[in-house]
Parts: structure tokens; C-alpha cells; sequence
């Protein structure tokens, strides 16, 4: 599941008193799992922005030093993944405009960028090679520069914004945080109070707030803007609520201790265990062996459903990260070991259910199913707890193109073959529906049914629609 990489994590903190840039910094590092290739954190103070970035991770880009440097009372910052070549460091946000006095920080994507770059250029303001997110900056600042207010100037540019998207930005005395009409990525708000200070916070997750010691209000709704300044916060509709929420954060992304639409992430994923061992009652096995970390909860469930017991068959190696040192061809082949370490006194001669989250291109589990087999598991059968991932992702998700996902070329017979294991099933997109426990009308599925409820415009032609049919 490693191949599927969320791109970003923002927070956003107001306070005067508070110390703002530590508070983003804790923030950032709680969401880390969003994005681990360069961060940033911006602050003002009224007066002036402050911006300290750096490709890596968040504990590798801030000293101490970094953070006491970035004074002020408002504070948004940007962890990333990033996707395109150019180096981490070229795409790190927050995306500032050219006189450094409004910045903004972006997860998600847009699939189509034409009816921005459309009213650029129809303003003489159209710079080239510019990212969505810089996009979204530029049009903001045509409209800061017009003497319109924040709050004014997202509310002009919010119909030109075509994908999904979560926002926080900032002017001298304003932070704003913006979520699209389909709620596609998370977004929350929270509050603190403290003998420094009191204050308001965002965050992708609620994980986060947690981390800071932040209280959760509520969650950022589709289609809402939230101003707040010194007059206090303000909820402000943009569009209706048409709530699409993106599948994957409740079967990968999301942290386990994190609270999505009123769901407990690690709940979530056990039920997905439990359906899974309804779906399998046949399978005979002599122990439950979770792929470490995200399928720990779904294996729990799925043990406790079946009664078979749960071993910790695959050791992960918790200080594995993203290296910026390029590997040789012989430690690359050998990625899979450097990660995940089975147990050949745990496996030998049992016959296990191996419980990962998803199989994207595959060859990491066949490497792994190769790696049981060879320290002494008798039988590897593979449950995987989503449907199989045929199609690309558009709103924010780093994939593969569609040919070099395994399930567009292969049934899944056909790549229990490849793999090499033993029996291979996948939750139902039904089984997975009902474990979330929220309307299939308000989740994503494009994964898994090729089903976009964002228009792809001009993208479309990406997309095939000849994919197995099982």
C-alpha cells in the first residue's frame, strides 16, 4: 500500500499569545503519514510573513532556531508529497504571492485548471508553468491587489475551482480555511485555551488537534468558509453540500486515532476485518497475520469474527522513511526486507491469512507473499480489505497511471497467480460500504468503479473503461 501516497497535510492556528509556529510544527508532525517529502510553515505577525521550508520530514526541515524565527499570531503550514519532478523543495507550500503579504496551503488536486487559467489570462495576470495551487494563489491576489478582502476575494474565485480541494490561507490580520462542495479531502476545526492565549485551529485531521491539546468543534462543512479574525469566527456557505468523501481515507489515509464524519478510523477499519471474516467463512487457517500498521485494526476484527488467533507474523521497521539517497538495484530488490520482517519461528508450517489494505501495482506483495513462503508459512492467503484499485485517482491521491495498476490488466484469479499465494480475496465494495456505515451517495468509489463525481474535463481521455469484469 506504500505505492499510494496522499499528498497533503495542512494546519492553521489564530492566537494572539499562543506560540503559533510551534503549534504548526506539532501539528505538521502529526500529520505526517499526509506527506513526506517537504514541509513549510508561514506565520505573520501583522506587520510582516515569516516562511521556513525544507524537503524532508518534519522532524529533518525545523530546528528550534526555524521555529522562534517565525513570529506572529497566525500560522499555516504544509506537509507534501510531491509528485512531479524538480526536486521536493520546488513544490513545498505554503504558496506565498510575489509581495509576501497573503500565503495559502492546498490538499488536494485539480483535474482541470482551464477556468483559471482562463480568468488570468483574460486579466493580464497569467504566469507560466504555474501549479493548481499557485493558480489558486495568483487569482486570490488579483483580487487582494483589487482591494477586495479575503473573505471577498474567495468568494470570487471559488466557482473557478474545479476538483477537490481543502484550504487554508492567511492575509496580515485573516485566516481563512475553505473546503470544496464535495468534502473530497478532510478538514476540522478546533479551539484552544490556554494561560497564553486562546485561539482557533485547523487541521486536516483531528489527530492533530489532539497533538496540540486543541478541543474539536466541528468539521469543516463541504462547501463552507470559515473567516477568522479579530471580529471571531464566521461559518460562511459557498456552495451546497454535495459530500462525495474520498473512500481511501477510512481504508488507508486517515490515522487510526482520527475522527472522520463522527467515525472513528480505527472502528472503521475493524469493521472491515469483521465483514471480511463473514466474507471468508470458509477459509481454514491457523493464524491471522496483519501487514503492520494500517491492517492491524482490520485483522483484530477479522480475528475476533473468526476466531482464529492473530500473530505478528511481519515485524515493521518503524524508522523506515522516504531517503533522498538513491538506492542501488540490489537494495532495491531487497525494499520489501528493508520494511517488513516475517518471523520464520511465528510462520513455519502454519497456514496464514495475510490481512494488507490494498494491492495497487503489486509487486510489493509478491514480494512479501515470496518472503512468507520462504520463512516456512505453509499456505499464504491473502485478504485484502477494499475491492481491487482498477482506476486512477484525480482529487489528490498520487497513483499509478490506470495500465500499471495490477486489477485493470488481471482478474483477481489472475493475480493470485502472479502474486503466487494461495487464494487471494477482496472485501466487496458493498462489504466495505456497510462497515463505514455511510451512504454509498456520499463517498467516492472512483477507485474501485471508475465513477468521478468531480468532472474530469479535459482528463477524461485518461481514463479506460476496459478493465476485467469479475
Amino acid at each position: 500500500m506504500s505505492e499510494l501516497r496522499e499528498k497533503c497535510g495542512i494546519v492553521g492556528v489564530y492566537g494572539k499569545g499562543l506560540p503559533v509556529s510551534r503549534l504548526c510544527f506539532f501539528g505538521l508532525f502529526a500529520l505526517q503519514h499526509r506527506g513526506q517529502e517537504a514541509s513549510g510553515i508561514t506565520t505573520n505577525d501583522g506587520d510582516k510573513l515569516h516562511t521556513h521550508k525544507g524537503a524532508g520530514l518534519v522532524s529533518q526541515v525545523y530546528r528550534e532556531e526555524d521555529i522562534e524565527k517565525l513570529s506572529g499570531y497566525i500560522g499555516i503550514g504544509h506537509n507534501r508529497y510531491s509528485t512531479s519532478g524538480g526536486g521536493a523543495l520546488n513544490h513545498a507550500q505554503p504558496v506565498l504571492n510575489d509581495t509576501e503579504t497573503f500565503a495559502l496551503a492546498h490538499n488536494g488536486n485539480l483535474p482541470s485548471v482551464k477556468a483559471l487559467e482562463d480568468f488570468l489570462k483574460s486579466k493580464n495576470a497569467l504566469k507560466k508553468d504555474r501549479s493548481d495551487s499557485e493558480l489558486i494563489t495568483d487569482a486570490i491576489d488579483f483580487y487582494l491587489k483589487e482591494k477586495l478582502t479575503l473573505q471577498e476575494a474567495m468568494e470570487k474565485v471559488y466557482p473557478l475551482l474545479t476538483g477537490a480541494f481543502a484550504l487554508v490561507m492567511m492575509t496580515h490580520h485573516t485566516l481563512i480555511a475553505v473546503r470544496d462542495e464535495y468534502g473530497m479531502r478532510p478538514l476540522c476545526l478546533g479551539s484552544l485555551n490556554s494561560s497564553l492565549g486562546d485561539g482557533f485551529v485547523i487541521a486536516s485531521e483531528t489527530c492533530a488537534l489532539k497533538t496540540i491539546g486543541a478541543d474539536f468543534i466541528q468539521e469543516v462543512m463541504p462547501g463552507e468558509m470559515l473567516v477568522i479574525n479579530e471580529q471571531g469566527l464566521k461559518c460562511v456557505n459557498l456552495a451546497p453540500a454535495n459530500p462525495k468523501h474520498d473512500i481511501f481515507e477510512y481504508i488507508y489515509f486517515a490515522r487510526p486515532d482520527s475522527v472522520l464524519n463522527g467515525r472513528l478510523i480505527y472502528n472503521v477499519r475493524k469493521n472491515f476485518g469483521k465483514m471480511l471474516a463473514r466474507e471468508c467463512n470458509n477459509l481454514a487457517v491457523d493464524a491471522v497475520v496483519p501487514v503492520p500498521d494500517t491492517a492491524m485494526p482490520v485483522a483484530i476484527g477479522f480475528s475476533e469474527t473468526s476466531g482464529v488467533p492473530l500473530e505478528l507474523g511481519i515485524v515493521k521497521n518503524r524508522y523506515v522513511h522516504r531517503t533522498f539517497i538513491e538506492p542501488t538495484q540490489e537494495s532495491r530488490r531487497h525494499s520489501v526486507a528493508l520494511k517488513l520482517v516475517p518471523l520464520p519461528e511465528v510462520l513455519k508450517d502454519k497456514r496464514i491469512a495475510v490481512i494488507d489494505d490494498s494491492i495497487v501495482r503489486g509487486h510489493t506483495s509478491k514480494k512479501l507473499v515470496t518472503s512468507l513462503f520462504e520463512n516456512g508459512a505453509k499456505e499464504v492467503h491473502l485478504l485484502i480489505s477494499s475491492p481491487p484499485v482498477r482506476f486512477p485517482d484525480f482529487y489528490g491521491i498520487d497513483t499509478p497511471k490506470q495500465k500499471e495498476l495490477i486489477a485493470s490488466n488481471m482478474t483477481v484469479e489472475e493475480i493470485r497467480k502472479w502474486l503466487g499465494a494461495t487464494s487471494l480475496q477482496y472485501l466487496s465494495l458493498e462489504g466495505l460500504i456497510e462497515s463505514i456505515g455511510i451512504p454509498k451517495n456520499h463517498l467516492c468509489t472512483s477507485f474501485f468503479t471508475g465513477e468521478y463525481p468531480i468532472d474530469l474535463k479535459e482528463r477524461k481521455s485518461e481514463v479506460s473503461y476496459d478493465v476485467p469484469n469479475e
